[in-house]
């Protein structure tokens, strides 16, 4: 016969909340009136003020802290170059990196060149899916450190019974899926609770479908399953720009770079949809070339005019400052213009988007002119 639980009587909520930590061992009952929980409090930024600038609504953002995130690309798109950004990033807030690199494709000079301390970066060749989530969860038990988990790729990491099986795909299908979607129902929370962040780099594949209607609106799909879609706050998705040369070249014609085309293909954070764009070096500089990229995110305001082959820049007392387009880095030097570009950003990009100013296509789709 089952023994009876002596009741308390009639308890308030916050006497239930004390009564359920106490058995928790830990705060997993919260007073919403003092704090919430699931408010991301810090941003790792990109290495793109643009792309920062649109990632969450009416704010300066980046990689959400505490969330799990998603980068995917296709082929040469500088999924690899943006996450060494983002890494070498989260090393200047005092975050502690681990890098999963499945692909054997990073080496210490790229890292270095994009702005990373290798000296403390845990780095890892992950044999299979298992070892990178058990790796994950021992890391998370075993210290109170804020980590940024870099998995480089999730496409490319065999599930174990990939490498001990044989070659057909059909003896394998939907095994790695299995395992991540109870990876991510063990990890999301302790992630979360611990203020680690868990970022995924994947691979954008062509959607092979018979429905004609879904492969015009859906052409590409990412491996891992829909627990992995579900688990993500931020998804972000790397592709080439329209009707734009797709690389990058120097004098004479060698490529060091390609233009990137960012869309946000999920947010929890209001900016579903939204796009921006920016080139990405590879060559003996390597990451975002951010401050270019201003020049494109302001051309929609009125306080940029374009006369002929000039540009005038309005100040707030009614001034301007005329300049042309091949002498915009140059102009960015000087502090006084440089501060009224990012004013200016931060009034189109965040702001009136925030207020819903505007028509919604000159903040979803930079092609739209094209």
């Amino acid at each position: 016969m089952a023994k009876k639980r002596n009741k308390l009587g009639r308890l308030s909520i916050g006497e239930m909340r004390n009564l359920i930590n106490k058995k928790a061992g830990t705060e997993v009952a919260f007073d919403l009136t003092k704090d919430n929980p699931t408010q991301v409090k810090d941003w790792v930024p990109t290495g793109s003020r643009w792309l920062d600038s649109i990632i969450c609504r009416g704010n300066l953002a980046g990689i959400p802290v505490g969330k799990i995130v998603e980068i995917a690309g296709l082929e040469g798109s500088g999924k690899s170059y943006m996450a060494a950004q983002i890494a070498g990033n989260a090393q200047k807030m005092g975050i502690d990196v681990v890098y999963f690199d499945s692909e054997s494709a990073i080496d210490p000079e790229f890292l270095a060149s994009a702005g990373c301390d290798i000296n403390n970066i845990l780095y890892l060749q992950p044999t299979s899916v298992e070892y990178v989530l058990e790796t994950i969860e021992e890391l998370l038990g075993s210290n109170d450190n804020k980590m940024l988990f870099i998995w480089d790729s999730l496409a490319l990491t065999p599930a174990i019974s990939d490498v001990e099986g044989d070659f057909n795909p059909q003896s394998s299908m939907a095994v790695k899926a299995r395992i991540l979607a109870k990876g991510m129902s063990k990890l999301t929370v302790p992630i979360a609770a611990s203020g680690s962040t868990f970022l995924v780099l994947n691979q954008l594949k062509t959607n092979i479908t018979n429905n004609v209607a879904e492969a015009m609106t859906t052409p590409y799909v990412t491996p891992g399953g829909k627990a992995m879609h579900y688990a993500y706050s931020l998804r972000i998705w790397l592709t080439k720009r329209k009707a734009k040369a797709g690389f990058i070249q120097d004098d004479n014609g060698y490529r060091i770079g390609c233009e990137v085309k960012v869309t946000l293909k999920k947010s929890r954070f209001g900016s579903e949809g939204r796009q921006c764009t920016f080139k990405i070096l590879w060559g003996n500089k390597v990451g975002i070339q951010d401050e270019e990229s201003w020049f494109e995110a302001i051309k929609v305001s009125d306080n940029l005019k374009q006369s002929g082959a000039w540009y005038n820049l309005v100040y707030e007392d009614g001034t301007s400052e005329k300049f042309q387009a091949a002498r915009w880095k140059e102009k960015l030097q000087e502090e006084k213009f440089k501060n009224r570009v990012l004013q200016i950003m931060d009034e189109e990009i965040i702001m009136r988007f925030d207020k819903k100013e505007g028509k919604a296509e000159d903040f979803y789709d930079i092609d739209a002119e094209e």
